[in-house]
């Protein structure tokens, strides 16, 4: 493609690829091969010495997983990406570069539950302290600082509770602590909303979710903004410091704006091994080409579902940042303005066995532990995807005993009211 500027949903079909050279197939082929020929010893050795690019090993680089990677740092406004095999691996990949025995992130309270799972109890495995903070206020973040902080890291639209951080905000003080901000953009995508543009350094997916769209592709991703001087201070020796594994190279001198990337690759795909398959990133690929008219549909649905559940009879609240009445929804408004997403919970009169009589009792809303899939979902986090933490925790985490988390899809809407209604009605009854 040209260097015009072009819209969201002409880059979301046609960034990252374009007709096969070889054979002139207008579809991205699918390079299901472990590994790739060399031309002679030579580029053999230029290859693994990083001196130029191109492909060695699928673990490492793979032409599918390349397009997909393209099409993803285009569309979020960023400069490199690097594919993972799920979004829980790309949380790792995209802290590994960072971290070292001893050091720390501060996390949001309101992520998903087995993003604070992660955090809590693998992460200190590795030496990694993970400090836990409420990002409704900002200032939290300023305070959990410590000389040993990598990075901050929140969810654009947390899962499940719908809760919008205030990006910029949590960016400023980053910047003051000379640290980069990850932030999951899982459920908003950059259809609804771009971090980077509001001081993101880092974006990390995950892919199986709304930019697949279909439930059939475990993916993840992580996009640099490229704007991050990892040489500004000696809190980054990997990617500004030498690197044994390649003779004393430093990533940033080397590679400039595209050093995390290629660490991402070269070290973090390497030595970790989370690759994503060429077939699902394939799938997701075919997925990203109808993200702009899927997301439409799935926020105009929530937003009338949302509404509807509102004024239920049996419903005590809705958690839903599109609603005027929600604490959030001046945030939305700022940083979602296309929409506040299909994904958001909800509170049963009755509590817990009220909430796990509605999630048998629906017929058209699948119950199962994922979001952002053309269908509709739901599902009872306290009993299932936060049940692993403490009572207080899912509380905190937006899962306590009477919430219903909803992924609304982008079926009739009359028809997902009607399916709620019904299943309310018998738990109630």
């Amino acid at each position: 493609m040209s260097d015009k500027t072009y819209g969201f949903e002409t880059l979301s079909v046609h960034a990252g690829a374009a007709p096969d050279p070889a054979t002139g197939a207008r579809a991205q082929p699918i390079y299901q091969t472990t590994a790739y020929v060399f031309d002679d010893a030579d580029h053999a050795a230029a290859l693994f010495n990083l001196q130029t690019v191109g492909f060695i090993y699928s673990r490492l680089t793979n032409p599918t997983n390349a397009a997909l990677e393209a099409r993803l740092a285009t569309l979020e406004g960023g400069r490199g990406c690097t594919v993972a095999s799920s979004g829980h691996a790309a949380q790792v990949l995209a802290i590994f570069p960072l971290m070292q025995p001893g050091a720390e992130i501060v996390a949001s309270s309101r992520l998903y539950g087995g993003s604070l799972q992660q955090m809590k109890n693998t992460y200190p495995k590795f030496g990694w302290k993970a400090e836990i903070v409420d990002a409704d206020q900002p200032d939290n973040f300023k305070r959990a600082v410590t000389a040993n902080t990598k990075a901050f890291f929140i969810e654009s639209l947390a899962n499940p509770g719908g809760v919008v951080s205030d990006i910029e905000a949590i960016a400023r003080i980053a910047e003051d602590a000379g640290v980069p901000l990850l932030v999951d953009n899982t459920l908003a995508t950059p259809y609804l909303c771009k971090p980077i543009d509001y001081g993101a350094t880092l974006i990390v997916h995950s892919t199986t979710k709304f930019l697949s769209g279909t439930g059939t592709s475990m993916g993840g991703a992580v996009v640099d903004s490229g704007k991050f001087d990892w040489s500004k201070s000696a809190r980054f020796p990997s990617l500004a410091g030498p690197e044994p594994a390649y003779h004393g190279l430093n990533f940033y001198e080397t590679f400039g704006d595209m050093a995390y990337t290629f660490h991402s690759h070269a070290v973090g795909l390497r030595d970790l091994g989370p690759s994503q398959a060429p077939f699902n990133a394939w799938l997701t690929m075919l997925g990203i080409e109808t993200l702009g008219l899927r997301m439409e549909r799935h926020c105009a649905n929530a937003a009338k579902v949302a509404a509807h559940l509102e004024k239920h009879p049996a419903v005590a609240w809705v958690n839903y940042a599109g609603l005027p009445s929600n604490k959030y929804h001046q945030l939305a408004q700022k940083y979602l303005p296309k929409g506040a997403g299909s994904v958001f919970t909800f509170g049963v009169k009755g509590g817990y066995d009220v909430g796990v009589k509605v999630v048998d009792g629906v017929e058209l809303f699948s119950h199962l532990a994922n979001i952002g899939d053309a269908k509709s979902l739901i599902i009872h986090p306290a009993s299932t995807t936060h049940r692993q933490l403490s009572d207080e925790q899912r509380v905190a985490a937006g899962a306590g005993p009477d919430v219903l988390r909803l992924s609304i899809g982008i079926e009739t809407v009359e028809d997902i009211i009607a399916d709620l209604d019904q299943a309310l009605e018998k738990a109630t009854a």
